[in-house]
């Protein structure tokens, strides 16, 4: 919970007790995803050591801040960072309302959002309303925060919460993972109304006035604001931070390797779980429907009730003994109409076989994932586990295929890869990181749609055809679908580029011609 609205809340409040009175003497990164802050009081720049740091690691993995006493910045391979703040006096810190973001606010309408987002965390520097730079910049959305959406205002009372029919995310969303365990734990869903609110308002309570815990999990530090087998606590926000850092800093290769498997082999199995109890769901809704064959029979016992081209009818059900209404497609006979349930039954008795099927495969894959999670748990040695995983299979669970042809539509045409973005962020990807400068790229003129590319081959040239093929998907997947003929833009990937200041999926075409083709999948 380092990144939990509810921690943040709390540190971001101490960080202004911090900093109060100071100026920013100083920023710099000496790793690629690791600020560093200094603070000092105003004519004091000049000393080595500053009153106050904020050292942020924004990983895609891992996101947490630390406040060191002292941090010595290395003689090389630094860079200074945000210059617009040096030397200007803080006004505050303002935590975002229901948002895992707050902003350090300094002069001259200054803001330094610290938007703790996951693996989409950034530091974003904000004047007025304009965004000025950013730390991370391939999150290329945070270009368009704007920091006077991030508050989010909620109904948390109990008329609010009886309304959602006790499903607390309505009411707090930023509850997070930790809290939705907690309550799991404590049998939540089968509670009574005014059992579910007893139990939100005591998980407040550890919240609002909080206590700070760090435990193990699956061999990885947590910091959690509920009491439940911690092996330390805090009282101050800022030395909990410091304990979680410098505990997850302290971990070993073989913890984190270990920790990084059954986390993995976890999550399948929570996938699996959610496949499973969504197959007995949808089993229990079609063991309880009326039947297609008992519609057949039914439909079959009072053919001479039913009027010719009638689009529904409402006929006695002598199963449950009480009125149905039978929809039937007015171009058939009411005989028709039944052999047409008939058929659907026949298909729905296939359907349920399949998902039986089904159900068995995934409870099997369930039981191999515990006999997964408890051999790795069991492993002692790092070696040992490196040999299991290679032997098994594991090592590969943490690295999923992100190829074009995963990413994209893939298509083959007489020897050659076309590929089609599925969206505008989608496009970008395509065309800015998985195409090359010899590639052709293709788009339909003038309406938006998707970017299509052909990869190019050594040593042979386009063919028409395949430049046809694919223009016609570009056409295809654009705004022009049903148009006769649609003008499509083709041009080397060199031609094409993108600046800073373009939306998503738009790109700057430099040089270009146009093949007129009619649009087809």
């Amino acid at each position: 919970m380092q990144s939990n609205y509810y921690f943040l809340r709390q540190l971001s409040r101490e960080i202004e007790a911090q900093l109060e009175g100071l100026v920013l003497a100083e920023c710099f990164s000496q790793e690629k995803d690791e600020l560093v802050l200094g603070f000092c009081p105003a004519e004091k720049q000049w000393r080595k050591r500053r009153d106050f740091y904020i050292r942020a690691t924004i990983r895609p993995d891992f996101v947490a801040l630390n406040f060191p006493e002292d941090f010595r910045r290395a003689g090389k391979n630094t860079v200074d960072l945000f210059s617009e703040l040096l030397d200007k006096p803080i006004l505050g810190v303002r935590q975002y309302l229901n948002e895992r973001a707050f902003s350090i606010d300094f002069a001259d309408d200054f803001h330094l959002v610290f938007k703790l987002f996951g693996n989409r965390s950034n530091l974003v520097l904000v004047q007025g309303t304009s965004v000025v730079d950013l730390f991370h910049n391939k999150l290329v959305t945070d270009e368009k925060l704007d920091i006077t959406t991030l508050d989010r205002p909620l109904d948390q009372s109990r008329e609010a919460f009886d309304q959602a029919n006790g499903d607390w995310r309505k009411l707090f969303p930023t509850f997070g993972k930790d809290v939705t365990a907690w309550l799991d734990r404590q049998g939540y869903r089968s509670k009574t109304i005014d059992e579910k609110w007893a139990l939100v308002e005591q998980v407040r309570g550890y919240l609002e006035n909080p206590t700070y815990y760090i435990k193990t999990v699956e061999y990885q530090p947590v910091l959690t604001l509920l009491p439940d087998d911690a092996e330390k606590s805090f009282t101050d926000p800022i030395e909990a931070a410091n304990g979680f850092y410098y505990a997850y800093s302290r971990i070993n290769v073989f913890d984190r390797e270990k920790g990084q498997i059954v986390r993995a082999l976890q999550k399948r199995k929570q996938k699996t779980q959610q496949y499973v109890d969504s197959v007995y769901e949808k089993l229990d809704e079609m063991e309880k429907a009326i039947k297609h064959e008992e519609v057949g029979h039914i439909l079959m016992a009072n053919l001479h009730q039913i009027p010719e081209r009638a689009e529904s009818i409402e006929l006695h059900d002598f199963y449950r003994d009480q009125p149905v209404t039978i929809r039937l497609k007015p171009d058939l006979s009411p005989q028709r109409n039944a052999e047409s349930y008939y058929r659907k039954s026949k298909n729905e008795k296939i359907e349920v076989e399949h998902l039986m099927e089904a159900l068995d495969v995934r409870e099997r894959e369930m039981a191999e994932y515990d006999a997964q999670i408890a051999k790795v748990e069991s492993i002692e040695t790092l070696k040992e586990l490196r040999k299991y995983l290679k032997t098994s299979g594991l090592d590969k669970i943490e690295k999923p295929d992100v190829s074009a042809a995963t990413l994209f539509k893939r298509y083959e045409y007489q020897g050659f890869e076309i590929f089609v973005g599925k969206n505008a962020k989608n496009n970008d990807l395509l065309t800015q990181r998985y195409t090359r400068k010899e590639d052709l790229w293709l788009h339909a003129r003038d309406v938006t749609g998707s970017h299509v590319i052909i990869r190019h081959q050594a040593g042979k040239r386009f063919p028409n055809p395949v430049i046809e093929r694919a223009a016609q998907l570009a056409a295809y997947y654009s705004k022009r679908r049903n148009d006769t003929l649609c003008p499509v833009i083709v041009t080397p990937k060199k031609f094409v580029r993108k600046t800073r200041d373009l939306q998503e999926g738009q790109v700057i075409v430099e040089k270009e011609e146009v093949v007129m083709v009619e649009p087809k999948a």
